[in-house]
């Protein structure tokens, strides 16, 4: 197994990319620290079903390690106690994937600054940015005790989309060019210390939000294509995880520094698939298409 002996922590991994990118780091064989909200015994504000437990277990059940914990990561003080707990039983942390968000009931498109509620919007921007921050600030330290770390910022749209496309709304717009500067902004840190930084995007993602959506399960996904016919290029959340755990294992990793990258991009770099044995690449073919057809988040990743 390429990942080994290596410690991960996922920020933000009860479902969709974060379930997907934890699985793919344990079937690489790492030990994969899951955090979030939701637990067994409590939900957070989302009321969804999913777990930091179930995705712990996926992460044992494919080779890994898989060690839940729950964590707010708007709140310093849990962040950091996190940190300690995995420098006590770990004593290093080789990778950490920044995929914390927690925005789908919160934005609103088509909307100016001036219509769009201004508390949920300010509430997203601080659940997609304070949090990244807060958990670099605490995590980072730990990583570049040893070279060779990776930093993956999550977001939804490379840096060169979103340079050029509007989001659909100011707040969502903000917080996903955000997440690829601060990748850019953490590879300059980081570099003298041996480590790396990236953003990463998956395409249009199957997360469980989508599929019921559509409803849809990840086995019968193609019908929803009848519905609307781009969904042909989605992917399974599994499909972002393998490239992450590419670029974690490549003894090269240092060449993506500071970059904003892609599944769909990482895949043809790295010749890996989805489960289904299929490269969909979104962001290189029908992205702009898309843009004004889905419903949710603009990539249903989470």
């Amino acid at each position: 197994m390429m990942l080994k002996g290596k410690i991960a922590l996922v920020a933000g991994a009860t479902r969709g990319g974060g379930r997907g990118i934890a699985a793919e780091l344990g079937a690489a064989g790492a030990t994969v620290y899951v955090t979030g909200r939701t637990t067994r015994s409590q939900q957070s504000d989302y009321k969804r079903p999913e777990t930091i437990e179930e995705t712990a277990e996926l992460v044992s059940a494919l080779g890994g390690e898989g060690i839940a914990v729950q964590v707010d990561h708007l709140q310093s003080q849990e962040v950091k106690a996190l940190v300690e707990r995995i420098r006590t039983e770990q004593g290093r942390l080789d990778i950490l994937v920044n995929d914390i968000w927690g925005g789908e009931n919160l934005f609103e498109w088509n909307k100016p600054v001036w219509d769009h509620d201004l508390d949920n919007g300010l509430k997203l921007l601080r659940l997609a940015i304070d949090t990244h921050l807060i958990t670099a600030h605490h995590a980072l330290p730990l990583m570049i005790e040893n070279s060779g770390g990776l930093l993956v910022e999550v977001t939804d749209g490379t840096a060169e989309y979103n340079a050029e496309h509007y989001r659909l709304s100011p707040f969502y717009d903000l917080a996903k060019v955000a997440a690829n500067r601060m990748a850019w902004a953490h590879a300059k840190d980081l570099e003298p210390h041996g480590a790396t930084a990236i953003s990463i995007t998956p395409g249009w993602m199957r997360s469980e939000m989508m599929l019921e959506h559509f409803q849809v399960t990840e086995e019968t996904w193609p019908e929803a294509t009848k519905l609307q016919p781009h969904f042909v290029i989605s992917e399974s959340p599994r499909f972002v995880g393998r490239a992450i755990a590419a670029v974690a294992a490549d003894p090269q990793k240092a060449r993506w520094n500071g970059q904003s990258l892609s599944s769909g991009s990482l895949a043809q770099a790295y010749g890996f698939t989805d489960l289904d044995g299929s490269r969909p690449d979104c962001w290189r073919y029908m992205c702009e298409v898309m843009e004004t057809d889905k419903p949710a988040d603009a990539a249903g990743y989470r």
